[in-house]
């Protein structure tokens, strides 16, 4: 199936009632800040939900419309397509988005205008896609292994797509690799057909900031709008018990993502971290045109040698920006007054509605 024409998204946005725009998404994931922020630069906003998830949206007043779903997959149906479209839909991409609606059919056959470049989802997706962005923009990143029979030190192994840390390990050797394969496979974590996408690379030990970006694509700046570190379930636990005490719980680590701090990071490591906003929206622009449009955010990690190495990126708002939905101490200093990442997206749908420049940053 062939992709979805540029021109098509901009001709149903060209119907729309440019004084009545709705932001919509998904209510999952990063949505709550999203609809806060629309409401608060003056949007309606919509959620699609499974039937009894609507309640969060409900109870905190942010939603002026809720799509009932069978399942979010949903999301991609002509039914609900068309009623995204009725109510001048603007729809904002997040990690559960990409998730449930799947990349295929957000490519070919989603057709509601959205924020952002729908095609450089795909470049978070594809670890070797990924990678390429990242290594042709000059950004550093962990060593990658080829072979699982290569493995000589400590590595780290993922798996494509937005997880949220789901059948990540650690392993030393190839026979721990291959034993913790097969406990993935038990628990249901990694199907068989994941196995030969499996991304191995060099273990970097460090402390985690995940980087919340904005770039504008009215603006052709890269904003740093905030920080996190994740909270993830069950090494965050397993830290909490004494080094004697760990091999009798006979648990393996995992790196599932529960929750996420806000942080801060130490100042004199602030000019590497627009190094690498500058350095992966450039490279973005010449892979993948045209480039990032709105969030996006660079999950790294300090050394002891204050080095800041990227080990993952989320092309659209991640998780993390949960932390920061009255503002962070980073995007006070941009603007002067507390905001959020969903409020600095709908102040950009709002800028480019006031430009005649909507048409710039919709796909």
């Amino acid at each position: 199936m062939s992709k979805i024409n540029r021109q098509e998204i901009l001709d149903i946005l060209d119907e729309y009632d440019k004084e009545d725009i709705t932001i919509a998404t998904l209510g999952s994931h990063s949505s709550l800040h999203m609809f806060q922020g629309a409401k608060t630069e003056g949007f309606r906003t919509a959620a699609v939900c499974e039937k009894g998830r609507e309640v969060p949206y409900q109870r905190f007043g942010v939603v002026d419309e809720i799509i009932t779903v069978d399942k979010f997959s949903d999301i991609v149906n002509d039914e609900v397509q068309e009623q995204l479209k009725d109510l001048n839909s603007i729809v904002f991409p997040h990690g559960s988005f990409v998730a449930y609606a799947g990349l295929d059919n957000i490519e070919t056959i989603f057709n509601v205008p959205m924020f952002g470049n729908r095609d450089i989802l795909r470049w978070e997706a594809e670890r070797d896609l990924e990678r390429k962005l990242m290594t042709e923009s000059g950004v550093r990143i962990p060593k990658k292994i080829t072979d699982p029979a290569k493995i000589e030190g400590t590595v780290m192994v993922k798996f494509p797509g937005a997880r949220g840390g789901r059948g990540y390990f650690v392993a030393s050797s190839t026979e721990e690799y291959d034993e913790k394969i097969e406990a993935m496979k038990k628990r249901g974590w990694i199907e068989e057909e994941d196995i030969k996408e499996a991304h191995i690379e060099e273990y970097v030990l460090g402390c985690n900031y995940c980087i919340h970006y904005f770039f504008s694509g009215l603006k052709q700046d890269a904003e740093v709008l905030g920080m996190d570190s994740r909270y993830e379930s069950t090494i965050d636990g397993l830290v909490r018990v004494p080094a004697k005490d760990q091999l009798d719980l006979n648990a393996d680590p995992s790196y599932v993502v529960t929750g996420n701090h806000p942080v801060v990071i130490r100042e004199s490591l602030l000019p590497q971290v627009f190094d690498i906003g500058d350095k992966i929206t450039e490279g973005a622009k010449k892979l993948v045109p045209p480039g990032f449009n709105g969030p996006f955010c660079m999950q790294t990690l300090v050394t002891d040698n204050l080095e800041v190495v990227v080990f993952e990126m989320s092309a659209r708002s991640d998780g993390g920006t949960n932390t920061f939905m009255n503002g962070s101490q980073y995007s006070y200093l941009y603007h002067g007054e507390p905001l959020s990442m969903g409020r600095r997206m709908a102040l950009e749908i709002k800028n480019g509605i006031k430009e005649d420049r909507l048409d710039e940053i919709i796909t």
